[in-house]
């Protein structure tokens, strides 16, 4: 299989997905049949893996009635699955004010606006959308006119979502094969890899800031650059020497510095924001996902009254722009991500997680390397340590084996295992997991 349809996650065009459907039972097959025949094919999603019939906590389902501990989630269950707090605070939103209009506000949005400006000092604004992908889309916008330049910076590899104006500053060829024309004057520049650098001997990475110096000014006019803080797809974690040094040059450059944290705030790293652990702000941050709880798609950009200088133009003009029911779920989220004190808790399962990890390490040759932070884990998968070959059969074998035993994870890169369970995981969950996850590798890479 082509390497680059492997890039953003695990596949459904392999031998091993037909092999699966042979676990299924035969009313879920039928289902995943029907669907598939309603649903437009893309990879990475239909045809279907299985039927769920619900979701709670750490689980999800199967219609037949199996549980999953899932530590996938499509990176928005930061707070579980089904959370009591949420699912209440949008019940009752939906009793009193489920739609807000256009030109209209409403007590939920100005609550969530509220506390989404009071996390970090100068970023003071805020702007609500309906997904991160159309978050990162006002953000560009946002930069165009506030600097008068189009041009934006980003980096392969990356992901910002599946728009035509977001897979133009995306770096994943899965989603930009046969799209183009693309948007123009993006420029992209190679992600900060630790584990295989383009440039083996800069352990500060100060070669790939040099190259990016060098497109600005060979480029000009660039008004942005839009990145990952740390890559989510494969867990790639810059140093920071890396973000210290990009901040001081895109404010040399009078560059705006977007970061796209819609999978990893929250809580999800160690730090609400991913770029605390780095001692930089941001010019623009956007986030989405988790903001709505696992109930209701909400995302928001948040940034400084700098940026409040666009009155004339309609930056987002979304219909669900101030959504109460995305604004009550946002609230409930932050308000039990505090209560429950689950950022300190991501830390120390985290660490814990962690020390597990590298034992198994130890016992597996094949486990190349192992990154991450807080409760976002990658554990990069090798044929060899020293020729760092990808070791795709094997993932893919792990993965539905940890499936079919009870517990999802997503595979990035065809040899990643990107570990991202809720915060509110116990640590019975936690241990059955690494139990699952430890006879599967005694399985495949014994």
């Amino acid at each position: 299989m082509t390497h680059f349809l492997r890039n953003e996650g695990d596949i459904n065009l392999t031998e091993e997905r037909k092999q699966w459907y042979q676990n299924l039972d035969d009313k879920a097959m039928v289902q995943v049949v029907v669907d598939s025949k309603l649903f437009i094919h893309q990879s990475l999603s239909t045809p279907c893996i299985d039927v769920l019939s619900e979701c709670e906590g750490s689980y999800i389902i199967t219609s037949k009635g199996e549980k999953i501990l899932d530590f996938h989630g499509n990176n928005l269950h930061q707070v579980g699955y089904k959370n009591p707090a949420v699912i209440n605070a949008v019940k009752e939103a939906l009793d009193t004010l489920p739609f807000c209009p256009r030109r209209y506000t409403n007590g939920y949005a100005i609550e969530l606006a509220t506390k989404l400006t009071s996390l970090v000092p100068g970023l003071s604004r805020v702007l609500f959308a309906p997904g991160g992908s159309e978050a990162n889309s006002m953000a560009l916008k946002l930069a165009r006119l506030v600097t008068g330049k189009h041009k934006v910076v980003s980096m392969w590899g990356s992901f910002h979502g599946g728009g035509l104006d977001t897979i133009s500053v995306g770096g994943e060829a899965i989603f930009r094969k046969n799209a183009g024309p693309l948007m123009s004057g993006v420029e992209h520049v190679p992600q900060p890899d630790s584990y295989r650098p383009l440039w083996p001997n800069d352990p500060d990475q100060d070669i790939y800031i040099s190259y990016i110096r060098h497109v600005f000014e060979h480029e000009g006019d660039v008004g942005a650059l839009i990145a990952e803080t740390i890559r989510n797809t494969d867990v790639q974690i810059p140093t920071l020497n890396f973000w210290k040094k990009l901040r001081a040059l895109c404010d040399e450059f009078g560059v705006v510095l977007i970061l796209d944290e819609i999978p990893i705030a929250f809580g999800r790293t160690g730090k609400f924001f991913a770029f605390q652990h780095f001692d930089i702000v941001p010019d623009i941050v956007t986030i989405g996902k988790a903001l709505g709880g696992g109930v209701f798609p909400m995302a928001a950009v948040i940034t400084s009254e700098r940026f409040n200088c666009v009155a004339e133009n309609s930056v987002g003009h979304f219909t669900h722009e101030k959504s109460p029911l995305g604004s009550a779920a946002g609230v409930a989220v932050l308000k039990y991500i505090e209560d429950k004190k689950l950022i300190q808790k991501s830390v120390e399962t985290g660490n814990y997680l962690h020390t597990r990890l590298i034992e198994m390490q130890q016992r597996y040759e094949k486990i190349g390397d192992i990154r991450g932070c807080g409760l976002l884990w990658g554990l990069d998968l090798v044929t060899d340590r020293s020729t760092k070959n990808r070791a795709c059969e094997e993932a893919e074998k792990i993965m539905y084996y940890c499936i079919k035993n009870g517990l999802s994870f997503k595979v990035s890169q065809g040899n990643v295992l990107c570990l991202a369970p809720p915060l509110t995981i116990s640590s019975s969950e936690l241990e059955h997991a690494l139990t699952v996850l430890e006879a599967a590798f005694q399985t495949f890479l014994s």
